[in-house]
């Protein structure tokens, strides 16, 4: 099994809609640790390791996000593999 971590950057509708929350459930579903946070400009930044399938499922979900987001851009580099207890919201 191949672990990764990736750094994303939502943008769009993703503040006051859920996106942080939602994204912790699906992370918690998919077995992903790290975290996801606002960010002062209205994007919304996450932070994800995982097997790579789970990380490659939690992608295209943060492509949509939850229902009321709309996500206009996504963008993500692979980082060098992080450890985290859990998923964390900020």
């Amino acid at each position: 099994m191949t672990r990764i971590s990736i750094h994303c950057f939502v943008s769009g509708r993703v503040q006051g809609v859920w996106f942080r929350a939602s994204t912790k459930e699906q992370a918690n579903r998919l077995g992903v640790t790290g975290w996801v946070q606002n960010l002062p400009d209205g994007r919304v930044e996450v932070l994800a390791s995982g097997e790579k399938e789970a990380i490659a499922t939690l992608y295209e979900w943060l492509k949509r996000g939850p229902e009321l987001a709309e996500v206009t851009e996504l963008t993500y580099e692979e980082v060098a593999w992080q450890d985290f207890q859990g998923f964390e919201t900020k």
